[in-house]
């Protein structure tokens, strides 16, 4: 097998095999295939696109490149949430105390900030003392001694993911909905959960701008959960504007705390409620949609 054929394959618009998707992740991993041949497939990529089976053979391809953490020593469903990223969200910081206080073990391994988008670690960075790097050993013990725990995604998971991101960031291929599934499950797949609730941003705020792309990602990112044994959920969430009032690190955390005390903006508790009711049914501790939203 050559990566020259592969590229060939794709610029003629046709659908890669597994064999081949693996080929190419392991070897551009590896180092064997270099930057230079990846960015011709990108393009190629961009202008062919991929359908939604080889789009789910890269995130498997992506997360088999480094570690997927065993979460199984934690008793019962572990949930997690990811975002699309938006302006002032930090439903995370609200969401996952509740939960826990219900009972449910919130699993989350979190991201940076995005371009305009913030980032859970880069918000909990501001509490002075707050650890975003814990061994597998200390994340799993805190989720099961308090129900959550929250921290930076480890250099080991989906470490493919990372280097073809890099390199999508400088060829222009950043904006393509099967590469954006497949790296937002990469890490999502690796990092454990057996539930997760995806919340796919839609508006100017957004990384997808109409709400037929924010289906489209929505419905794919959907499908490589399922078809890799999860139990996943979708919801599309305006961001035209910022999610409640706050807007910044510290300022969002300090929203977040405001909210927990009953106090938050009427857009940032619906968000946050519509989420949780989903991980409630997820984790079994409920079955009633309505019920799990009281």
């Amino acid at each position: 097998m050559h990566m020259i054929d592969i590229i060939a394959k794709k610029r003629d618009g046709n659908v890669l095999t597994k064999e081949e998707i693996s080929f190419l992740i392991e070897g551009y991993t590896k180092g064997r295939i270099p930057d230079y041949q990846m960015s011709a497939f990108l393009m190629a990529v961009y202008f062919q696109n991929m359908n939604d089976e080889e789009a789910t053979y890269l995130a498997l391809a992506m997360r088999d490149s480094g570690d997927s953490i065993d979460l199984s020593p934690i008793k019962g469903i572990k949930v997690d949430k990811h975002s699309t990223g938006g302006v002032g969200d930090k439903v995370t910081l609200i969401l996952g105390p509740l939960l826990a206080s219900l009972g449910v073990k919130f699993a989350k391994m979190s991201g940076r900030g995005l371009g305009h988008t913030g980032g859970t670690i880069d918000k909990l960075e501001s509490i002075p003392g707050y650890r975003v790097e814990l061994a597998v050993e200390e994340f799993i013990k805190q989720v099961q001694d308090i129900g959550i725990a929250i921290v930076g995604q480890s250099g080991d998971v989906a470490p493919a993911d990372k280097k073809l991101y890099a390199l999508r960031d400088v060829t222009a291929t950043v904006d393509i909905i099967p590469l954006i599934a497949s790296s937002i499950m990469s890490k999502k797949l690796a990092s454990g959960a057996d539930a997760i609730v995806l919340d796919v941003k839609v508006g100017h705020g957004a990384f997808m701008k109409s709400e037929e792309d924010a289906v489209k990602l929505a419905e794919l990112m959907v499908g490589i959960g399922r078809l890799s044994g999860k139990k996943m959920t979708a919801i599309l969430t305006g961001m035209d504007e910022p999610l409640g009032h706050k807007i910044g690190n510290a300022l969002e955390v300090y929203e977040a705390i405001e909210t927990l005390n009953g106090e938050g903006p009427k857009d940032l508790v619906e968000v946050t409620i519509e989420i949780g009711a989903h991980l409630l049914l997820d984790s079994g501790l409920e079955n009633d949609f309505d019920k799990a939203k009281i």
